[in-house]
Formats: C-alpha cells, structure tokens, sequence
C-alpha cells in the first residue's frame, strides 16, 4: 500500500513518552531480568525501526517479533541485539534464523528433527538458538507434557553444533484479569517444567506486560515487554492501576478537506442511513476505513477545537463525515485519537465503541498513514 504523505492525514508517534514506558518498566524489575521490547506487527502500528532504536536507547536489551520477515528486517538495519522470534517458523528456514542469530521457538520434537538436515549441511552455521516454548493454558504453541520437553532438550543437546538451547517461555492468557486463578494454575505448570529441565537456560520468561505489571511469577529473568510501551493498559479498563503512569504514545489526526450546510431530511454517506433533522453543518475527513477508521465508527465521534463532533452517515473506504455545530474553516486540524483542548479521545475510547480491544484498532492503521515521530528520544541537540 503506497503510503499517503500529501494528505493530511497522519499518527503522530511520540518517542519520548515509549521511552519513558520502557525506562518505568525496567526501573520496577529485579536486578538481573533483562526487558525485551516486543515490536512485533510494526510495533503496534508505532512503527518497526522507530520504536526499536527508542527501546534500545531506552535500555531494552532484545527484541521480541512475531514472524523471522520482522527479525531479518531489524538486522538489516543494523540492530545487533537479540531477537527473539514469538511464533513458530518453517523447518527450512532454521538456516536462515541461524545465520543471522535469531532465536526461535520450538514447541516440538518434529521441529527440531525436521531442521536438523539444514543446519547441518550448512557446516559454517552457528548454533540455532532455541527458546523451547511450553503450553501451560493459552492452548496456542508449545510442549503439552513434561517427557515431550525432555526428549526434545535431549536431542538438542546431543545435536550441540546445530541447536543451543538459550531460553524456557510460556504465556498466559489471563495474567490481565483480576481473577488469579487460571493464572496461578499456568505458574503450578511452568514450575513443573522448568524443574524437569537438567539445566535452566539463560532466559526464562513468562512475562508479557500484563504479568510484568501486575504479578510477580516462576523467578524469571526477562521481560517480554510489549503493549504497555505504546502506554496502553493491558487489560482495557479491567484493572485501572498501574504500578507506575503510561503514557500514550499514538495520535491520529487529519483536517476537514470539505465543508457545507445540508438541509433538514439531507442524507449523508452510503446507504442515507443518517438524515439531518435540522440545517446543519458537515465537515468531511480525508480518511477512511482503508486507513483502519473501521467502518463501524458511525456514530462515534472525532475532536475539531476540543469540541465532541458526530461521525454522520457510514465511514466510506477513504473518506468520513462528522456534523459541526457549525461554519469551520476547511484546512482545521480534527483530533481522532488524542487530546483536543481539555477533551481526549484514547485508543480504548475508540475499541470500547467497536466493541474490540485497543491493540486490534492501534495494529489496524493501515500503512497508508504515515507515521510522524514528535518529541524524539533521545532529544535531538
């Protein structure tokens, strides 16, 4: 998708308030455990190689991603710390991870027999490092029984020129609800586990954001941090505290490209699902739901001079109406997710009215916005 930058639409990423996540975060950690920054799906839609090299200078000391594609394009520009792939990658690619010292997830025997072949042709290799994942309750990847785990560490270790075991992972999938139950059943798991291995490789982490604020779990060592370096609450509105302040770090504006006054029974946009019940006045914005403003944000709202202002009438694939409560010149800045005045409009604001989470809205904006950084980190002289 061709990226848009002679239309005033656009997400303002603001660098310091990442870094000032990331600098909370590591400030509350036990001595020895290490943050990981996970920049995963263009780091939420903040942007890959900006939020990395934040991160970083912030004191990240890794990167978590979900696909190689995401790792390989951090080395190329240059990133020497260590990545860790989260999901599962092809067998033949282990060459290529191997290469380019990326660590990857294994959630299986079959997976350590079926990259073998590879690594081992390729005589010149390093060792493929491993982070051998375990499914404590998120039913998702990883080793299901105890003997499973044993065998495939077995053979990684017999096989010490190809694989170099460098890490014991799990998920959880409740650590943002108030509940703990599920929770601690998931840490009763992974204790089991690790106590099974021979060894306790270098990292052992469980912790996503949610646990990384919330709970203190299995005497890990490393931190995958993720959705609270955006400064967004892990569990929505579930638990509103936090340890130490987020700070949001994403703001999506555009301006009115269009202004006129309808008349009373004028309909707006597709379907005339909207008809105006008096004269009133309608801005257009020069964006739309291929630009990730779903089209299900038909009545929400948008800020134009710290007023609340209706989106009227359907989204439109490139374009969406809002009613003014009146004349406004065309070229006004109109607030989507941000503060306007004394009125803010957050990416939970927005997931609550779509009835999804902010995460899907904030990786949902399309790469046809550009993506603008403001307050760099660190401050440039």
């Amino acid at each position: 998708m061709v990226t848009a930058k002679l239309r005033p639409s656009q997400v303002l990423i603001n660098e310091t308030a990442i870094a000032h996540n990331v600098q909370h975060a590591i400030a509350g950690l036990p001595q020895g455990t290490e943050l990981f920054a996970v920049v995963k799906a263009d780091a939420y839609g903040h942007g890959l190689l900006r939020v990395a090299r934040v991160a970083q200078a912030a004191g990240a000391t890794g990167f978590c991603v979900a696909v190689l594609d995401e790792a390989l394009a951090l080395r190329r520009a240059g990133f020497t710390l260590p990545i860790l792939v989260l999901g599962i990658i092809e067998p033949a690619y282990a060459p290529i991870a191997a290469a380019n010292h990326i660590a990857v997830p294994v959630g299986s025997t079959e997976w350590l027999t079926q990259a073998l072949p590879g690594l081992t042709a390729g005589s010149d290799l390093p060792p493929l490092h491993v982070h051998l994942a375990l499914d404590t309750g998120m039913g998702r990847i990883g080793f299901r029984q105890v003997a499973d785990l044993k065998a495939a560490a077995a053979l990684a270790t017999d096989h010490g020129d190809q694989f170099k075991i460098t890490g014991l992972f799990t998920h959880f999938s409740t650590a943002d609800d108030p509940d703990p139950a599920y929770f601690n059943l998931q840490v009763a798991r992974f204790k089991e586990f690790l106590a099974a291995l021979p060894k306790r490789p270098r990292y052992v982490h469980v912790a996503n954001s949610a646990t990384s604020l919330w709970h203190a779990a299995c005497d890990c060592n490393l931190v995958r941090f993720g959705v609270a370096m955006y400064g967004l609450n892990p569990s929505g509105r579930a638990i509103e505290t936090t340890p130490y302040p987020l700070e949001p770090a994403l703001t999506l504006t555009s301006t009115l490209s269009f202004v006129k006054q309808i008349d009373a029974g004028e309909a707006v946009s597709y379907g005339a699902t909207y008809h105006a019940e008096k004269p009133e006045w309608i801005g257009t914005v020069p964006l739309g739901y291929a630009d990730g403003w779903q089209r299900r944000l038909q009545g929400f709202h948008v800020l134009v001079n710290g007023t609340f202002c209706e989106i009227v009438g359907r989204v439109c694939m490139d374009q969406f109406m809002i009613r003014l409560p009146g004349e406004v010149k065309t070229g006004t800045l109109v607030t989507l997710i941000g503060r306007s005045g004394a009125n803010e409009i957050t990416l939970q604001d927005v997931a609550d009215y779509a009835h999804t989470i902010h995460y899907e809205i904030a990786c949902g904006l399309s790469e046809r916005l550009p993506r603008v950084s403001v307050a760099p980190f660190p401050e440039q002289a």
